[in-house]
């Protein structure tokens, strides 16, 4: 099977029942959340080498499957498809971004990326999920007769939570301090017991 096609060489690309210019706004929503899947297999495959994240590495391998579901629904040239993503993506994301987040010390002034190599790649989909989340609110703004499946726009919502806190947690387990960033104030407050 040959990989090209030539059948974009004059910046068309096909969705699912039609074709539309390569820059669509369709178009560049599921190609941001093809390039976050990239970097999501690239902090997988950096995890995966320390043994206190293999099940972390497991999971963002999951999470690159439910990326594909949401550049899936995302690539249809009509309304009225069956839709892959559901509200239960985010619930589920929640419980885990609170399982991160009680693995981590308690924050009191904004993080930047990095600290270990793992956490950096993590801060990296974390920016580049806000991105693809702020293209699918273009997408569903500029589109109202064919928006974007809300529940995508929701899950991108939430993940982009769930990479910050991975991101510490991944910091803990290794034993490695958080990226403070020290012109701040302590800008949160910490926990009462």
């Amino acid at each position: 099977m040959k990989i090209y096609t030539r059948t974009g060489d004059k910046g068309q690309t096909s969705l699912i029942g039609g074709r539309v210019r390569k820059d669509d706004i369709r178009v560049e929503a599921y190609g941001t959340i093809d390039e976050l899947n990239s970097f999501v297999g690239q902090a997988a495959a950096e995890a995966a080498k320390h043994e206190e994240l293999k099940d972390m590495a497991a999971l963002l391998v999951d999470l690159m499957q439910e990326l594909f579901d949401c550049g899936s629904d995302l690539a249809y040239a009509s309304p009225g498809a069956p839709l892959k993503v559901t509200e239960e993506a985010a619930i589920r994301l929640e419980a885990m971004i609170d399982q991160y987040s009680e693995e981590a010390p308690e924050i009191t002034r904004f993080i930047l990326p990095g600290g270990s190599s793992v956490s950096a790649l993590l801060h990296v989909c974390r920016t580049v999920c806000r991105r693809a989340e702020r293209r699918v609110v273009t997408l569903a703004a500029e589109h109202p007769d064919n928006p974007a499946n809300p529940e995508v726009q929701k899950y991108l919502n939430r993940l982009s939570d769930f990479f910050f806190a991975a991101a510490r947690a991944a910091n803990a387990k290794l034993g490695v301090p958080d990226t403070e960033y020290v012109r701040s104030a302590e800008v949160f407050r910490k926990k009462s017991k």
